[in-house]
């Protein structure tokens, strides 16, 4: 550090007085330009003129990071108008004025105020101006000038990543280019060594060496092998100054990795591999594993594996797992120890990638020998057939033999086998097998119809180890008998007409049999033998390619004889022995146009109807009848009444209820009911009008035959008798017309006779209106029975 700062302070003295002596001398040399230099002579004696300069100075340097105590003294500007009267003021504007660079105003020099840092900024512009101290008028034009910060070694180099990774391959020749690094210097690299790198390696030899110049790092060690080391850590230096004393360093880690090559064969640890295998094993089984060591990695690390020859090269696979790298043998096909009981043969393992460059060092292969034993073990039973096909013929009679399965035991031991039936493939029970032999048998008829194949599983098991058990799969063929008759492939049904030609053909039949074909191929079309041959009305043409044509015969229809004909039709097969049956067809005789055309057959108003019995039809018909009825006697009820069949005013079946603001004067007032009756018994000999209705025709109570009543007559004869006239009475209205009034007059006692409380739940056209008033009529009869002359205020 005390050297450092030594030779600091060296330098920025140094650049003082050398700033200082080139200011000076380039300040001299223009005031000699400005004393001499007005006018000066050209070639061949041309004067030149030239323009009065009103500056002398050059481009000022000052030097980075300076930390004196006084200000720095950059330079100093002066005029040659100025005669030092001190008229002359010296301005300084422009970058950095006034705050890093300061002017004195009377001698024009200029010092840096602060600590510079080229770095940041290499250069400052400024403007300077000579102008009268009082009047502030300029004396010269401004002229512009720069300081520039010069430069000192002050930034160590540093390099682009703080640690690099590389890969390089193993086995690489020396001088191999691995990585190369790069460092900067924030110093000026145009002034000086300041920026001058040069790079070193501080650590990773003697295995890698760096280029001083270009920082690019490569092997310096032949065959390196990753197998011994595969990871080196190196350190790079890069020093400014051109690498001599006094100049800075910086350093970076490279982290360099050898990559793998395919420089090593595969190697079998062992020269034999022993492996066993039992005899019940399956194909496909694992036997054994080995490998051979590989060194390499990756692609370069992987093993084939192959059996080049031996006894064991048709039982036995061998194949690769490249997660393990492992040789995996596997069974091929099945052992047994009876017959062989052990195998060898040679394996190779090889790599599928090989670089050429080492074939030189021997063949990447080597070879081992596998060696396998059988063990033995107590097999299941094995059928001779690894499935059975037998026929029987259907109808044939229990206990019938269908065929025999065997099976034996694979073992030395030679155990006895016993046979049964899974009757999950035999629900029905249609077989049975003999335990010993295997013979297989019917228990019951078997119909081919019902059932063509029949497919069971007969399982063999060992006597003396039950655990042991083998299934084989057991194919019945059902032969077929001629035992069903043909019948018709569909229902059919026809339709003639009545004046159709002889010989017309109207239908066609076909027959079907469920028989096989083999019995069942040719069909025979026939009358039964009973019918009368030839048939007048019908004829039969048996095609011979299993149809049959129905044609007209010589016979005259007619729909109102008969309508429906029922034609029995025999039909045969060719079986042996030969089946027939005899079907009906149902031919309908049709009225038809001249043209073919049916325009009715009998069948038409069953179609018609057919969403329609005939009860839901009667019952129709029946409810019509009713209603007919019904409308007819309330007709004729409407008419004794001498009532209208329709009512056309609503008022005409409604209750009347008219209803005032005040109620009249009780006995002053009796509009609202019709008392005089009630007041004079005697009245009812006397015929008195209805005053609510007008009616239809005069009526005489006498009439009714109700004797009249006397002055003193009970009250309750009066009311009953009074009720029963109204119920005779055809003028009574079917309602009841009341009046009420919202004030009672003066002297009432019978208080209001609204009926409003009636208690009567009957219809509106009740006729028995009366008996709800009762109660009412015997109170007034009691208040008013005695007067006989009452005037009726209505």
């Amino acid at each position: 550090m005390k050297k450092d700062f030594c030779l600091h302070g060296l330098l920025l003295c140094l650049g003082i007085a050398y700033c200082s002596h080139v200011t000076s001398l380039r300040r001299s040399s223009k005031l000699r330009q400005s004393f001499y230099g007005h006018h000066e002579k050209g070639k061949e004696g041309q004067v030149l003129h030239r323009s009065k300069r009103g500056w002398v100075w050059n481009q000022f340097f000052v030097i980075e990071e300076y930390t004196g105590p006084d200000p720095v003294l950059v330079g100093r500007l002066h005029s040659d108008v100025d005669s030092g009267d001190g008229k002359i003021k010296y301005i300084l504007s422009g970058e950095g004025a006034g705050t890093i660079f300061v002017i004195d105003d009377k001698s024009g020099n200029i010092h840096a105020t602060k600590t510079l840092d080229r770095e940041e900024r290499a250069q400052y512009t400024l403007m300077a101006q000579a102008v009268d101290r009082e009047t502030n008028k300029p004396l010269e034009p401004p002229s512009e000038f720069i300081v520039k910060v010069q430069d000192i070694n002050d930034n160590p180099p540093e390099f682009l990543q703080e640690n690099y990774h590389a890969n390089v391959p193993e086995m690489s020749n020396v001088g191999t280019s691995v990585i190369q690094v790069t460092a900067s210097d924030a110093d000026d690299p145009t002034y000086g060594n300041s920026a001058k790198l040069v790079y070193s390696i501080l650590e990773g030899q003697p295995y890698f060496s760096v280029e001083p110049q270009t920082g690019i790092i490569r092997t310096a060690l032949p065959n390196m092998d990753r197998e011994a080391k595969e990871e080196y850590h190196v350190v790079i230096q890069a020093k400014d100054m051109g690498g001599h004393m006094g100049g800075l360093s910086g350093t970076t880690k490279v982290t360099i990795t050898l990559t793998d090559v395919n420089d090593n064969p595969p190697k079998f640890p062992q020269s034999a591999y022993p492996m066993s295998v039992s005899e019940a094993a399956v194909p496909g089984e694992e036997v054994g594993r080995i490998r051979a060591k590989d060194p390499d990695i990756g692609e370069n690390g992987l093993v084939k594996y192959k059996i080049l020859e031996g006894d064991g090269a048709e039982m036995f696979e061998i194949t690769a797992d490249y997660q393990t790298q492992e040789g995996v043998v596997k069974l091929k096909k099945v052992v047994d120890y009876e017959a062989k009981k052990f195998y060898s043969m040679k394996v190779e393992a090889v790599n599928d990638h090989i670089d050429p460059r080492f074939l030189s060092r021997g063949p990447f292969k080597d070879t081992a020998t596998v060696k396998i034993s059988v063990e033995d073990s107590d097999e299941p039973p094995i059928f001779l057939e690894t499935g059975y096909i037998f026929e029987a013929y259907e109808n044939a009679p229990s206990d019938t033999v269908v065929g025999r399965v065997h099976a034996k035991d694979p073992d030395a031991a030679n155990s006895p086998i016993r046979y049964t039936i899974d009757r999950h493939t035999d629900l029905d029970r249609f077989f049975s097998i003999n335990p010993e032999n295997g013979v297989i048998k019917t228990t019951k008829s078997l119909d081919r119809e019902e059932c063509a194949w029949h497919n069971i599983s007969v399982i063999a098991t060992e006597v003396h180890n039950r655990v042991h058990e083998t299934r084989v799969l057991v194919a019945i063929k059902v032969l077929d008998k001629n035992d069903n008759a043909p019948e018709f492939a569909k229902p059919y049904e026809a339709f003639v007409c009545e004046n159709a030609p002889v010989n017309q053909e109207f239908l066609t039949i076909t027959a079907i049999d469920k028989d096989d074909t083999a019995n069942g191929l040719r069909f025979y079309f026939s009358f039964p033998p009973e019918i009368v041959h030839p048939n007048p009305n019908f004829t039969i043409i048996d095609k011979k390619d299993n149809t049959a044509s129905i044609r007209v015969g010589r016979g005259v229809f007619s729909r109102q004889k008969q309508d429906l004909y029922l034609l029995p039709i025999v039909i045969s097969d060719g079986g042996s022995p030969s089946m027939s049956s005899t079907n009906t067809l149902s031919v309908r005789i049709c009225s038809c146009n001249s043209d073919g055309s049916h325009l009715s057959c009998n069948a038409e108003p069953q179609s018609l109807n057919a969403g329609l019995s005939t009860g839901a039809l009667i019952a129709i018909l029946a409810c019509i009848v009713i209603l007919l009825v019904i409308v007819v006697l309330f007709v004729t009820l409407r008419r004794d009444k001498k009532e209208p069949l329709i009512v056309f005013e609503e008022e005409d079946i409604r209750e009347n209820i008219i209803t005032y603001d005040d109620e009249g004067g009780g006995e002053e007032d009796t509009e609202a009911f019709d008392i005089a009756t009630l007041q004079n018994p005697d009245g009812i000999n006397g015929f008195m009008p209805r005053k609510d209705i007008k009616p239809e025709f005069q009526y005489n109570p006498r009439d009714i035959g109700i004797r009249p009543a006397p002055n003193s007559v009970d009250v309750d004869d009066f009311i009953n008798t009074r009720i029963h006239e109204a119920d005779n009475d055809p003028t009574a209205p079917p309602y009841d017309s009341i009046q009420i009034y919202g004030y009672e007059g003066r002297g009432s006692v019978a208080g209001s006779l609204s009926s409003l409380e009636s208690a009567s739940t009957d219809s509106d056209l009740d006729y028995d209106y009366l008996q709800n008033w009762g109660p009412r009529f015997k109170k007034l009869a009691d208040l008013y029975g005695s007067k006989d002359n009452c005037e009726d205020d209505s």
